[in-house]
């Protein structure tokens, strides 16, 4: 459940990235928060702030419901949102905010990579999330680990693939909003399937 909330954001950024005229400077959401846009990509100036305004809104709700806290990632996904929609919206420019999801997937996947390196056990933090899953010696928590890095580097890659270099950004929005996932989950799907012998079993 919680990642659906997380997702919602995405599918409120695609709605208005779809619904709303390129040459529209008069939307109700840019003059909300002061953005003259530009002459034909103010369908990205819009969606920026419906991402901004729904992202504040979801991890929020997520805020209360988790007891007053947000997890590390969500922290960082609530920052890099506002920092990079915001620098959107100041200077008229969607470059910022296409690199927002490149940034963010380096920053994770770097993030899988270092923290061996900040723990006494000198173990991957996927050790943490799928010890109680699986059965891996040391050096395949390790490889499990790079091969988790490995979908955040890709996914940054993509990203930027679509953003800038294919066919001048024209399906960006389309792989931002289903792209990603169906990307993370067909990684996903095959690292599963090369761990089924290391599933642990119930006694």
């Amino acid at each position: 459940m919680k990642a659906l909330f997380d997702y919602l954001p995405i599918i409120i950024f695609f709605y208005f990235y779809k619904t709303t005229d390129p040459k529209d400077s008069h939307h109700p959401l840019l003059e909300l928060v002061g953005s003259t846009g530009n002459a034909v990509q103010n369908h990205i100036f819009v969606e920026t702030c419906a991402l901004m305004i729904s992202t504040l809104v979801v991890y929020g709700c997520l805020f209360f419901a988790q007891k007053f806290k947000l997890e590390k990632m969500q922290w960082f996904i609530v920052i890099m949102s506002l920092i990079f929609g915001g620098v959107t919206l100041i200077f008229s420019d969607i470059t910022f905010i296409k690199m927002k999801a490149v940034i963010l997937n380096l920053g994770i996947g770097i993030g899988f990579l270092v923290t061996p390196l900040f723990n006494k056990e000198r173990l991957p933090i996927i050790h943490k999330m799928l010890g109680s899953m699986l059965d891996l010696t040391r050096q395949g928590w390790m490889r499990l680990n790079w091969a988790w890095c490995g979908q955040f580097f890709l996914l940054a890659g993509l990203h930027f693939f679509f953003g800038f270099l294919y066919m001048n950004g024209k399906y960006w929005g389309e792989f931002t909003a289903f792209g990603d996932i169906i990307v993370s989950l067909s990684y996903l799907a095959v690292i599963l399937f090369c761990l089924r012998k290391h599933f642990k079993t119930a006694e």
